[in-house]
């Protein structure tokens, strides 16, 4: 985004800086005639709107390139741009048929009912009585998987399978969804089953204003019993710039009413939700709280108060891997009893694992559905979790190091080369702002710093820059773009892939000051 005059300016305080005939020995001398000639094409290449839009587009290899001095060199920059907007198009394109967007449900019911609501009588003759049944009484599998057919429509197939107590059955689903425009889109649904006949069902979404869409769903389901319409409609409003209001009308097999509200901030989500139906009526009211933490911890309760009764249930979840998240409910209810639903989401893929654990409302059945899972994952959390990815995210850097390590080594004795070639100028500037009280770079290292006790066992890889800055101070001035500071002359990255930072001590009206910068932020010294 440097303009012109930018770009002079930086290149006549380099030039001045790497200028050969600055430095007498033989050894400086090479070291800046080779950092004045990277610094001259930099600018040749910059100056050039052409060849300007070219590097900004294709990198270093475009400039390399065969043809384009004879094709290239009569296009403007605009029409590079657009060129390369169209090959990312077609690029774009070509992913996107190859895209399939795959997303599927495993849940696996539980009945631990065994644990806390036996009794004795009925298994004294029974060998092997004394161990607690605990059987798997319901499955369910689901899967679909989207294929582009063009950049408007897709075609999506999924299918289930669910079996519970022995007996089971499974369906199919072909939809054609075409976007047709950018207000909304519509969708045709044919299905089949074992334990229903054919399903012929058409969505429409639309955008009725900016804050306010319409869902409808209308389905035909033929069956033994003759056909079974049913229509679903969604109306939904932006209350406000975090706040959904929707109204919900079903009529069909369970017609009902619904309207909620649902509130979803950066800290928390929150939903209030009321239902008149047949044959459930209720009223639901749920909050989550989300932690600002690199887990992205949640907290989470709800209460639901209806014609089968009333339910409790709080729980929590935490991101366990870059790619997978792992939760628990727990939920009491009259008369359903107490359950722990356990629910892994990797990926695109959930697995979810509801345990009954017993039909009563028992403290200590309640007791062990909390206790028990957080003292597991602890557990896990510090003897697995923890020195997996502590060992997966040390192969990374070191696959990393690996491939970089003839890179950063140039880079190194670029650097070094730069800070040698720096120090009669950062002499003057010294003297100059000595003579003025102004800003004077005491001391600075950048790289990784082990402040936090838990990371004690961590090697601090940092390098010393005070030359570099302060050769960058102008007029009494430091400032820094957000930019890695990595690109800055005289330094280079000490520690490939890990969290690096600016420490600077400096020195401004004769006093000292100290400021911690992170890689990619801003700095302007000294400050107000």
């Amino acid at each position: 985004q440097a303009s012109q005059e930018e770009l002079k300016a930086a290149y006549r305080r380099l030039c001045m800086l790497y200028h050969p005939d600055k430095h007498r020995d033989p050894e400086l001398k090479s070291q800046a005639e080779r950092l004045f000639n990277l610094v001259h094409q930099a600018y040749e290449v910059l100056s050039d709107p052409q060849t300007r839009a070219i590097y900004d587009i294709y990198g270093r290899r475009g400039l390399e390139m065969e043809g384009w001095e004879v094709v290239e060199r009569k296009r403007t920059a605009a029409e590079i741009r657009e060129e390369f907007e169209r090959l990312q198009r077609e690029r774009e394109e070509r992913r996107l048929q190859q895209r399939t967007n795959p997303k599927g449900t495993i849940s696996v019911g539980i009945d631990a009912t065994d644990l806390f609501d036996r009794y004795d009588e009925e298994y004294e003759d029974v060998p092997g009585s004394s161990f607690p049944q605990i059987e798997i009484n319901k499955m369910h599998i689901s899967q679909s998987i989207e294929a582009p057919l063009t950049s408007t429509d897709t075609a999506i197939l999924s299918g289930n399978l669910s079996t519970q107590n022995g007996n089971g059955g499974g369906s199919i689903n072909l939809a054609l969804r075409r976007v047709t425009s950018a207000k909304g889109w519509g969708e045709l649904e044919f299905g089949a089953g074992d334990l229903h006949g054919p399903l012929f069902g058409l969505k429409i979404f639309r955008n009725l204003t900016p804050r306010c869409f319409i869902t409808t769903n209308c389905a035909l389901q033929f069956s033994s019993r003759g056909v079974r319409p049913g229509l679903t409609t969604v109306l939904a409003r932006n209350l406000d710039k975090n706040t959904m209001g929707y109204l919900q009308w079903r009529w069909g097999i369970q017609s009902a009413m619904n309207t909620s509200i649902v509130r979803d901030t950066k800290t928390s989500h929150f939903t209030v939700a009321m239902q008149l139906g047949i044959p459930h009526s209720f009223m639901m009211v749920s909050y989550q709280h989300k932690f600002q933490d690199e887990d992205q911890t949640r907290v989470k309760g709800s209460l639901k108060v209806g014609f089968f009764g009333t339910i409790v249930e709080y729980g929590a979840e935490r991101k366990i891997s870059r790619h997978s998240v792992l939760g628990a409910t727990v939920s009491v209810g009259v008369p359903q009893g107490v359950s722990l639903k356990i629910k892994l989401n990797r990926a695109s893929q959930t697995y979810f694992f509801p345990v009954h654990l017993t039909d009563q409302l028992l403290p200590s059945a309640v007791f062990y559905a909390t206790v028990g899972p957080l003292v597991i994952y602890f557990a896990m959390h510090r003897l697995v979790i923890k020195p997996y990815l502590r060992a997966q995210k040390e192969r990374e850097l070191e696959k990393q190091r690996e491939s970089t390590a003839s890179d950063i080594l140039q880079k190194k004795q670029e650097a070094e080369a730069a800070v040698r070639l720096m120090q009669e100028s950062v002499r003057r500037i010294i003297e100059a702002e000595e003579a003025r009280m102004g800003l004077i770079v005491v001391n600075a290292w950048y790289g990784k710093f082990v402040n936090d006790n838990s990371r004690k066992n961590e090697k601090v890889k940092v390098i010393d820059v005070t030359v570099p800055l302060q050769c960058l101070v102008k007029d009494s001035k430091l400032i820094l773009t957000e930019a890695s500071k990595a690109g800055l002359p005289g330094f280079y990255d000490p520690c490939v892939g890990e969290e690096k930072s600016l420490k600077v001590l400096y020195q401004f009206r004769g006093v000292l000051h100290q400021v911690m910068s992170a890689d990619n932020e801003a700095l302007r010294i000294p400050k107000q």
